[in-house]
């Protein structure tokens, strides 16, 4: 008997242990859950305020950027109808600020030399102008006489490489696609005629102009382009004085049919490509 009730004693005081450690097991994981939960919603909050403080400073630093507000435009502070910017670091800013300049000096350059190219392409002073190069700037470059090409790509390999080494951090880890924190954006130390001013005002002055022609040119060279592949054949002048004449010429006929006189300029045929388009 003595061990029978020793037994049941045993049976009962492990049996109590046993719901114990369940019980307190259960209330561990509960607290654990809530603890996680706890920590998960902290970490929401810092998020939320590190996302808000980023804004802030991507706002402020576009604030103080040439280029941005009344002084480029109708728009009053940073133009940004997309809100691209919210989602943006200032890393992502300064990079996309580089490319903007960079993109906008070869727009310059490109729409200058589509003119120049069209007009001067019979004239002997020019290497490689001289009556074997014609028709539309879209189709001149195909039409390079050989050893053009490499002096080319080896000039536009040394300014790059320049740039990228003045301006771009070491391509590793987090540096990766980022720009030195120390470089002056669009700064290339190239001035040979001593043009940049030394006061802070009239330097951001020249910089909103130079970003609104940069900004313009974009715009010329892609229409350009656009126009001479809609019109295959005709240089974008003869386009130009083209229409202007053909305007001309409407409202002249206009005012002549209004005073009942018959035309004295037959109206020029129209591209097939403006056929039937609204104001044609």
């Amino acid at each position: 008997p003595a061990l029978h009730v020793f037994s049941v004693d045993a049976y009962q005081s492990l049996s109590t242990m046993a719901l114990n450690m369940i019980r307190s097991g259960v209330s561990a994981k509960a607290a654990s859950t809530r603890g996680s939960v706890a920590a998960r919603a902290t970490a929401g909050r810092e998020t939320a305020g590190s996302a808000s403080r980023r804004q802030q400073e991507v706002a402020a630093y576009l604030e103080t950027l040439p280029g941005c507000g009344v002084e480029s435009g109708p728009f009053k502070g940073v133009w940004d109808p997309l809100g691209i910017s919210k989602a943006a670091t200032l890393e992502d800013v300064r990079r996309w600020r580089e490319s903007e300049l960079t993109h906008g000096r070869v727009s310059m350059l490109a729409a200058l030399g589509f003119i120049v190219g069209e007009q001067l392409q019979d004239y002997p002073l020019f290497y490689n102008f001289d009556g074997e190069i014609h028709g539309q700037a879209i189709m001149q470059f195909q039409q390079l006489k050989p050893g053009f090409y490499e002096p080319l790509l080896i000039a536009i390999g040394l300014a790059e490489s320049y740039r990228v080494s003045l301006g771009w951090a070491t391509p590793t880890g987090k540096a990766f696609n980022t720009l030195k924190e120390e470089y002056d954006l669009g700064n290339l130390y190239f001035d040979p005629l001593g043009l940049c001013p030394e006061d802070e005002d009239e330097l951001k002055e020249l910089k909103t102009k130079e970003l609104n022609n940069g900004r313009l040119a974009m715009i010329a060279i892609a229409g350009f382009t656009l126009q001479e592949l809609a019109e295959p054949g005709v240089e974008i002048f003869d386009h130009l004085f083209y229409t202007i004449e053909r305007d001309i010429e409407y409202e002249i006929d206009v005012v002549e049919k209004d005073l009942g006189l018959p035309p004295s300029i037959p109206l020029r045929e129209l591209p097939d490509y403006q056929k039937g388009q609204p104001g044609f």
